[in-house]
């Protein structure tokens, strides 16, 4: 029990952590560059770091996985991609909607933050089934 516990904790710390490099980014772009597209450029970024920082996370930690060479890590990233394929649709119709219902940066991020945490659940089963798990491997 305490090890299912233990998982849990860590894989909610670790989108947490994802969560946080996602929306900082996000800031980050949109204080860098104001102008047009400018909303739609950090969320894509945001998207693309809070990616990589989860997908390293939940590799070594979480799944405890190896890759045999850098294909197979290639191939399993392309597979853990196109299964948060739906849960970054989750993420983004939260932030496009809080964005368009509120008209404020921190309302926005704040609908961002509720997406990511619904598609995390769901990405999580996703990935144990079909990434890392014996479907993936």
């Amino acid at each position: 029990m305490f090890a299912k516990t233990r998982l849990v904790f860590d894989y909610a710390i670790f989108a947490f952590i994802a969560t946080v490099a996602n929306i900082g980014a996000q800031d980050i772009i949109i204080r860098v560059y104001p102008g047009d597209y400018a909303i739609t450029l950090s969320v894509l970024i945001g998207t693309g770091v809070g990616l990589v920082v989860k997908y390293v996370l939940d590799k070594r930690f979480i799944f405890r996985f190896r890759a045999r060479d850098t294909k197979h890590d290639a191939q399993t990233f392309t597979l853990y991609v196109t299964m948060g394929v739906l849960t970054t649709a989750i993420f983004w119709g939260f932030e496009w909607m809080f964005h368009t219902i509120f008209a404020n940066k921190e309302m926005r991020y704040l609908g961002g933050v509720m997406g990511l945490a619904i598609g995390y659940l769901i990405k999580y089963q996703l990935d144990k089934r079909y990434v890392f798990g014996a479907g993936g491997r």
